[in-house]
């Protein structure tokens, strides 16, 4: 065996082994819509006197993070996203209203005299009116705060505050002036305010001497405090002001039972679909596609290793990708493999082989940047939950070239020169060419001879999706328009009109009401979407349901504000903008401008089939459905590039002959390699649609839709489109200026100076 072989071998058990190691010894890092929780986004906001800038948001980032912490919740997150804004994760919280209302508090703390109970603007914690006078002390003299115990006084509750130098000072002066009124007098009380806001006011106990007031550091706030008041009460002291006021623009809520479901769904897709791709594949390619099938299920733990090391978080979107992208996985293996099968009559199968893994590393090469380019556009540019699937699909197309080009490859090699294929080399999957192939060659079709009525097609196509847009319109998710949207689970099934007509007498008359059943009779699951609705208005709704579907749970909530709505969609539209340009560009530069732009046309016209036929079924375009659009333009690009590739492949050995012909044989050669990935990819995305649940359905549609109308785009818009343009701006290639037609894998060996020669039958 030669050297680079038995390196190859080295590096594919220590990747392989790598991967087991840290698969088996940590943890994937969940996010919030697969384990449970809240998600609350706060968006800073700039004063006269405060900017809004990352240092503030620093600032009342840390303040916001020891009232969490107060909170008791297992493991939270606050992190600060980009200059003005935090994100805040509490996993297992599910109900909102008690965070938000504790977290997003500008917390604005003061202690005050009070003057009197008679009247006043304010109230007391127990209802009464109460007139204070100006501030003495803010917040920041408070150091620490908690609520606690002690069994020597009967177990009651109290607070304990500790004072910074400047707050024990203000502390005995503010104290000394109350001791002076009598006992009982309401002049002998505190107030602390939070937020123009009583949280409490204490009366000075009658120990404490006129002009002397409380010495120390620390002081104790008694009452009849609950366990939970007493701990509120201290979080709100000690959290003390934020620098800057802050808004919630975004919360989201996913009840606990969704995520476990959506995990197991997504479990049982991937095998499924690993399953079936990996039949496919191997009834196809017999013994280097079960090879195959075994460096796809190294490719998996490669994938989740990855994800496992960088940290990254696993969200429902991400895991989609992560089982889209095995489906994704097995195309570099098709290229190489059918690529092998035009090699193998003229040569045996080691070099066949071989010359198919050079001779396809082009077109790999350039459909893992292509979708690395659409992955990398959601990273930047989606937020949430669809962030995490252009990770995943990252970390998916990168562990799927290292799967094909390194693992597979030596699983292959190794078999192929064993005597047992050579013998028998029909039962190795790349002796000659099969029967499609072989019809293609002789009488396939000429499909560019008909370019004008596949472009008419096309149109066509745009032509009632743009019809589909203007007439039914788009059914814009909340993430794009502002608005609340709440999906519950009854334990009893109601109809529609049930849902409609409580939520209607609950006070929410206009609110769209929809519902959804597996059986297709009365529902179990029941969305409200709104345009505003408060977290006590929520429960409202909630409770309304109840009344007549039994237990209700919720399942999701979600709430964007309208400035983030329009931002996003914003952001939604410069993604898909981006990604077509940055793909036309790339594809410019590797191939020729007439290229880039027919394919550039073919991915807008198959972006714009699956939104129109979204806009006529009425189903949401949503933050997912962006991660879908951006994905189809990745796969679409993908069956272009490898005709395009071969288009150049062909042009330079032939020349001479017309673009148009050349187009078509190309065509005709990659047949086989785009039904064999598009299958492999279909059996994925059909579990997805079928398995998924309400959460992945409409991704995984968008999805089938999109790939098949991308693979026959790529034969029938962006080919005779490339055709088209070449008429008008031809391109005499540089092989025709030579005597002949020259061999662009001249260097590659055929094994004829090897191995006997076999004339192909």
């Amino acid at each position: 065996m030669r050297a680079v072989p038995v390196v190859r071998a080295l590096a594919a058990l220590a990747v392989v082994a790598t991967a087991l190691i840290v698969a088996l010894t940590m943890s994937p890092r969940l996010g919030l819509d697969l384990r449970g929780g809240t998600q609350i986004v706060l968006q800073a906001q700039s004063t006269e006197t405060v900017k809004a800038n990352a240092e503030s948001t620093d600032r009342a980032l840390g303040v916001l993070r020891n009232r969490i912490d107060a909170l008791g919740v297992s493991e939270p997150g606050v992190t600060r996203s980009g200059d003005d804004r935090i994100i805040i994760e509490l996993p297992g919280v599910q109900d909102p209203r008690e965070a938000a209302a504790v977290i997003g508090r500008t917390a604005q703390l003061s202690f005050h005299p009070v003057v009197s109970t008679e009247k006043g603007d304010l109230v007391d914690e127990d209802g009464q009116p109460l007139t204070i006078g100006p501030s003495v002390m803010t917040g920041e003299g408070v150091k620490d705060a908690a609520g606690t115990t002690d069994p020597s006084r009967a177990g009651g509750w109290f607070v304990t505050i500790d004072f910074r130098d400047q707050g024990k000072d203000a502390w005995r002066k503010l104290t000394a002036e109350a001791a002076c009124a009598p006992a009982g007098d309401p002049q002998r009380r505190i107030a602390i305010v939070l937020d123009n806001e009583v949280i409490s006011s204490p009366q000075v106990d009658p120990s404490i001497a006129c002009d002397v007031g409380m010495p120390g550091s620390t002081t104790e706030i008694t009452g009849q405090f609950s366990q939970k008041q007493a701990q509120d009460l201290a979080v709100l002291i000690k959290g003390g002001a934020l620098p800057i006021p802050v808004e919630v623009i975004e919360q989201r809520t996913v009840g606990p039972t969704l995520g476990a479901d959506a995990i197991d769904a997504s479990i049982e897709a991937a095998v499924i679909g690993l399953i079936l791709t990996g039949l496919f594949i191997t009834l196809v390619y017999r013994v280097v596609g079960l090879l195959a099938t075994l460096a796809l299920a190294c490719y998996a733990l490669i994938s989740y290793a990855i994800l496992v090391l960088l940290g990254a978080t696993l969200t429902l979107p991400g895991l989609a990708g992560f089982v889209l992208a095995i489906g994704m996985a097995i195309d570099a293996n098709v290229l190489v493999f059918e690529r092998a099968r035009e090699e193998s009559p003229r040569t045996g199968l080691p070099n066949a082989l071989r010359t198919g893994f050079e001779k396809a590393w082009t077109a790999i090469l350039d459909t893992n940047v292509t979708t690395l380019l659409a992955a990398g556009l959601l990273f930047f540019l989606a937020t949430g939950p669809v962030r995490g699937f252009g990770v995943t699909l990252s970390i998916g197309v990168i562990a799927s070239m290292v799967s094909a080009l390194i693992i597979a490859r030596v699983f292959t090699e190794w078999a192929v020169r064993r005597r047992f294929l050579r013998d028998r080399p029909g039962l190795s999957g790349l002796a000659g060419n099969g029967r499609l192939r072989r019809w293609l060659e002789t009488s396939g079709p000429d499909l560019m001879s008909r370019g004008r009525i596949w472009l008419g097609i096309s149109a066509a196509i745009v032509v009632v999706s743009v019809a589909g847009i203007l007439v039914r319109g788009l059914n814009l998710g909340v993430e794009f328009t502002g608005g609340r949207l709440l999906t519950f689970s009854t334990s009893q099934a109601i109809t529609a009109d049930q849902a409609r007509e409580v939520v209607s007498e609950a006070g929410f008359p206009h609110a769209v009401v929809q519902t959804s059943s597996p059986t297709g009779g009365a529902a179990e699951s029941i969305s409200v979407r709104t345009e505003e609705l408060t977290n006590d208005q929520a429960l409202k709704i909630e409770d309304a349901l109840g009344s007549v579907g039994g237990t209700v749970s919720k399942e999701t909530d979600e709430l964007i504000g309208p400035s983030l709505g329009d931002e996003l969609r914003t952001k939604a539209l410069i993604a898909l903008g981006a990604a077509i340009i940055a793909q036309m560009l790339y594809l410019a530069v590797r191939f020729r401008w007439t290229f880039g732009i027919a394919a550039a046309v073919a991915m807008f016209h198959d972006v714009l089939a699956v939104v129109g036929l979204f806009a006529w079924l009425g189903k949401p375009i949503d933050g997912v459905f962006l991660a879908a659009a951006l994905t189809i333009i990745g796969l679409s690009v993908n069956d272009t590039v490898v005709t395009f590739d071969r288009v150049r492949e062909l042009r330079r050995e032939r020349p001479d002959e017309k673009f148009g012909a050349v187009v078509n044989r190309a065509i005709l050669q990659t047949v086989p390699r785009t039904i064999n990935t598009g299958l492999g990819a279909m059996f994925i995305l059909a579990a997805l649609t079928v398995l998924g649940g309400d959460s992945l359905t409409d991704f995984a549609l968008a999805l089938l839709v999109g790939l098949v109308v991308g693979t026959a785009s790529s034969v029938f818009t962006a080919s005779p489109l490339a055709v088209l343009l070449e008429r008008f701006w031809p391109d005499q290639p540089q092989a025709a200026r030579t005597k002949g037609p020259v061999d662009p894998y001249a260097h590659i060996p055929t094994g004829r100076e090897t191995e006997k020669s076999h004339a192909p039958r």
